[in-house]
């Protein structure tokens, strides 16, 4: 860990209402309107759910929340931390959740955010098991307003996390990008899929070509997974391994 950042559960109505700041901030939502209200998340904590905040010396520097689930699995609704601090985070978390004998963490993040996919499935072992298309509806924060919000479902093995697969993309092209460069290919077990260098500021000047990525990567993703592929790895230079679930 960092020198200095302590992780800790919150309680309290000044924590809370800070750690709605620091989302209403990284969402880039008016702090009067954040994403996650500070009476919201005191109920969370309340129902038994845990927010862990992080601080760098006084600062909060990231913050999640996560909730109990059913069959000894827990949920977790939202995450964001400075660079650097998002493993600790996580791990905090996964420390809470294994306190109350949980074996599994889920959590949704937007498929085309290429360095998220690879901390979730990379970093930490995560699998992506669901392709979920306009998960929200239509999102009016700043980071995701004038796009459709689809997720994807990924499932961390608290006590065992899966080996990431990150062979290159081979085999024959299946798919072209937006850009005329290839969006997919797949061989017998593996199938390659490529998203953006930056959804975020490609979202922010060109809307219409934000949109038709979205596109191209859903028909990739549920047509791979309705043939029992799941996501099992993320590149450095975005492409997505996905593997057929009998070589898993």
């Amino acid at each position: 860990m960092t020198a200095g950042v302590t992780i800790r559960t919150v309680h309290d109505v000044a924590s809370l209402a800070a750690v709605a700041d620091h989302f209403s901030d990284v969402w880039q939502t008016p702090r009067t309107a954040p994403p996650y209200p500070a009476e919201v998340l005191h109920s969370l904590v309340h129902a038994g759910g845990a927010v862990h905040a992080a601080y760098d010396g006084q600062r909060l520097a990231g913050a999640s929340v996560a909730v109990l689930g059913a069959d000894r699995s827990t949920y977790s609704l939202v995450a964001a931390a400075d660079r650097g601090l998002g493993h600790a985070v996580k791990l905090a978390q996964r420390d809470w959740a294994l306190g109350l004998g949980a074996r599994t963490m889920r959590w949704t993040f937007d498929p085309l955010v290429g360095r998220n996919a690879r901390f979730n499935l990379a970093k930490l072992g995560a699998t992506g098991t669901e392709y979920l298309v306009d998960f929200y509806g239509p999102m009016t924060d700043g980071v995701n307003d004038g796009d459709e919000s689809d997720r994807l479902t990924v499932s961390w093995d608290l006590g065992a996390p899966r080996v990431s697969y990150d062979a290159g993309p081979r085999g024959p092209v299946t798919a072209t990008a937006p850009d005329g460069d290839p969006l997919a290919r797949r061989d017998d077990r593996h199938l390659w899929c490529r998203v953006p260098e930056d959804i975020v500021k490609l979202r922010a000047a060109d809307p219409a070509l934000a949109l038709r990525w979205r596109h191209a990567v859903r028909e990739v993703f549920l047509t791979a997974f309705a043939d029992g592929f799941r996501a099992t790895g993320m590149s450095r230079d975005g492409w997505y391994t996905l593997t057929r679930t009998e070589a898993l």
